[in-house]
């Protein structure tokens, strides 16, 4: 399953809801009679502008939701997701759960009794994945949402082994395999967040606070680093923080080392923290693999990191578990590439225009002013 195609407007998860009997209707669970009516839970125009911020799709893609609605499964309530751009237009079925915590994307089916050979005949059925290849799927495991669980399911059909994650709600009633599952609603995402001890800028009572995942090797992360701090930080005041979080991504081979001397020297001296990062930025094209030690150790104490503290922090690694936190808080968030900030809980994925900027903190003072 393709999610990047939906940056051109083509919302590219197909959805295949299998239900084991059909003739029958999914038993009720106890949260369905603690379910909020769906038109409480978002409107079209909320799950449109989720949709376009998580993959930015462009504005001159129209895109339209259909008023949410009961789904075949107990969990979740579903709508239609319409795409346009000029040339093509494609219909997808996005669920989101019945409390709007989760939004999900993917090919979704009915279980018949959870067990581990009926969720295999199911997974056959939903990837078309013929019978002559081996299924198995392995222990399930918790995942940042209560209401699911997720396993990994490995397939070989004597060639070769392919492996990816399912999901299943903790009833056993319904899985989700080459999907998605993203959280929803603003609160979800800052329960999500830690923001204790974390480096940032501005006051901590602002109303406002920018969260931005960032890679240090990450071109457009410096370009974003520098509009935080000579634009939008000098334009709105003690209305913004900004917190920082360190993503260092897959392929880049000296971000990880800089990810950890930038939690180094923010443990050293929080002061100087600021100041060594956006010497980092600004000198991504002076450092490579070979000299990232001698480079960031330079540009530490340029910044007024100790030297010597810094060196034996870096060689020992002892802010790496800081760097740990921070991926794997952008793994529970779905986040697959940099920069990826969160506004009072809502996505902003990329550099974006002052403008697009404006409308997001413009946005979240409001909601703060109600």
């Amino acid at each position: 399953m393709s999610i990047g195609s939906l940056r051109n407007g083509l919302l590219a998860c197909s959805v295949c809801m299998l239900l084991i009997n059909p003739g029958s209707t999914p038993g009720k669970t106890k949260d369905d009679a603690r379910s909020v009516p769906p038109a409480q839970v978002a409107s079209p125009e909320k799950i449109v502008q989720f949709v376009r911020d998580r993959f930015e799709v462009p504005e001159n893609v129209k895109l339209t939701a259909e008023p949410l609605d009961k789904s075949p499964f107990p969990i979740f309530y579903q709508t239609v997701i319409t795409s346009e751009n000029g040339t093509q237009k494609r219909t997808n079925n996005v669920f989101i759960t019945k409390d709007g915590r989760c939004l999900v994307m993917g090919n979704v089916f009915a279980l018949h009794d959870g067990s581990t050979a009926d969720l295999i005949r199911c997974l056959r059925e939903a990837t078309k994945i013929p019978a002559q290849t081996e299924l198995k799927v392995g222990a399930f495991d918790k995942t940042p949402y209560p209401e699911f669980l997720k396993a990994v399911v490995t397939a070989n059909d004597g060639k070769k082994t392919q492996s990816g994650d399912v999901f299943i709600t903790k009833d056993r009633q319904t899985g989700i395999v080459q999907g998605i599952i993203l959280p929803f609603r603003d609160d979800v995402v800052r329960s999500m967040i830690n923001t204790k001890d974390m480096p940032s800028q501005g006051p901590a009572n602002a109303p406002v606070t920018v969260v931005e995942y960032a890679d240090l090797q990450c071109p457009m992360c410096a370009r974003l680093q520098e509009f935080l701090e000579k634009q939008l930080l000098p334009k709105y005041g003690d209305k913004v923080r900004v917190i920082f979080k360190e993503f260092p991504i897959p392929g880049h081979d000296w971000s990880p080392t800089a990810a950890v001397a930038n939690e180094c020297g923010y443990e050293i001296n929080p002061s100087a923290f600021s100041a060594y990062r956006t010497l980092i930025f600004a000198n991504q094209t002076a450092i490579n693999a070979s000299n990232v030690r001698e480079r960031l150790l330079s540009l530490g104490e340029q910044a007024g990191v100790d030297a010597v503290k810094l060196a034996t922090c870096i060689d020992s690694k002892a802010s790496e578990p800081r760097v740990e936190a921070g991926r794997q808080e952008a793994n529970d968030l779905s986040i697959n590439r940099t920069p990826t900030s969160f506004v009072n809980g809502r996505v902003v994925v990329g550099l974006q225009t002052e403008s697009a900027w404006d409308k997001v903190i413009g946005d979240a003072l409001l909601a703060k002013s109600r």
